[in-house]
């Protein structure tokens, strides 16, 4: 699988492949999963040459970075990158919160019974990374991200005193560690892009992870966030390329967006997309995931799974030839931002 480079601040050089695992599906995303199978796909996609493997405690409360660590159990560790998130402290003797109705961030089917609480100050920070050392079974980590400081998950009450915290709590902390090069590189994981934007102004990042925001569906962060990545040069992590799901089923009935099923409008827009891709002998699943990466932003796709089955096939999506004018053709019809970078 082809790698790219990329040096962080502390000129750590880290090379990601083009495709990485996503591993909130193994964190009983969307149902609970077999433990033995959620492992064997973790140990697939490093014998396919996945090399960065994200996750997060918000996954399952701990489940995802739990398997990916006994999923990786036998690699070398060089062979191998780990981002994690902060911004959740785990408490196994509390009980969990109730959801809210004015946000958005998704539950999950399953995960460890823990109750979490968000802390993005700079003892939160400490605590979370702990956590996430013990339940992988490491020493160190490559990637910390700030999780989920955005009004997606928080509202737009609350949003602005989060963010507050998080540059002086949790940014502060991250910032020392990566100093010290206890870390490799610090960064914010968000569903967002124009807190992603404000993030990549208020501080001195090595990446971001944006989900959801740039795929061949949705080019929100084309005209200000991208572009603001290159000029501070950070590498990204795109996750959510398939928008939850609709880019790797096509519009079939019950397909999501954004993790709801997909408005009339969302499938009608997809259908006409998914016509040009048959017209050009291709799939819109495998055009989503080419296209995401053509940004010279991106480092990264990473992308979910639950089986060994579905590693195999990304990495093979990721090298299949598709023809050039397959994107001439979205851009003419106006299913594509004509200023997007497209693979050559």
């Amino acid at each position: 699988m082809d790698i790219r480079n990329f040096t962080t601040r502390n000129g750590a050089v880290l090379p990601f492949s083009v495709v990485g695992l996503g591993t909130a599906p193994i964190g009983d995303l969307y149902e609970k999963l077999d433990e033995k199978t959620a492992i064997a796909t973790v140990e697939a996609a490093h014998h396919a040459g996945v090399t960065i493997f994200d996750t997060s405690p918000h996954y399952g409360n701990g489940l995802s970075e739990s398997r990916v660590g006994a999923g990786l159990r036998s690699a070398k560790r060089d062979s191998y990158l780990i981002s994690t998130k902060v911004a959740r402290v785990m408490n196994p003797f509390a009980k969990q919160a109730s959801e809210r109705g004015d946000v958005y961030s998704p539950g999950f089917a399953g995960g460890f019974p823990h109750a979490a609480s968000f802390d993005y100050s700079r003892d939160g920070t400490m605590r979370a990374i702990e956590q996430s050392l013990l339940r992988m079974g490491l020493d160190r980590l490559d990637i910390v991200l700030i999780h989920d400081c955005d009004i997606w998950t928080h509202g737009k009450a609350d949003v602005e005193q989060r963010f507050k915290e998080a540059m002086d709590g949790a940014y502060r902390a991250l910032d020392d560690l990566r100093s010290q090069k206890v870390i490799s590189a610090i960064g914010a994981g968000l569903n967002e892009s124009p807190m992603a934007a404000r993030f990549a102004r208020a501080g001195d990042f090595d990446v971001t992870m944006l989900a959801g925001r740039y795929s061949l569906l949705v080019q929100d962060a084309l005209d200000d966030f991208l572009p603001l990545a290159i000029e501070k040069k950070m590498g990204i992590m795109l996750a959510g390329v398939f928008n939850s799901g609709i880019l790797a089923t096509g519009a079939v009935p019950g397909a999501r967006y954004d993790y709801a099923p997909a408005s009339p409008e969302i499938m009608a827009r997809v259908k006409k997309i998914e016509e040009v891709c048959k017209a050009h002998g291709t799939t819109i699943r495998r055009a989503a995931l080419q296209f995401s990466l053509a940004h010279p932003a991106v480092v990264s796709v990473v992308l979910g799974g639950v089986t060994p089955q579905e590693i195999q096939s990304n990495v093979a999506d990721a090298a299949a030839k598709i023809p050039a004018a397959l994107w001439a053709d979205l851009k003419s019809a106006g299913l594509l931002n004509a200023s997007a970078p497209v693979p050559q």
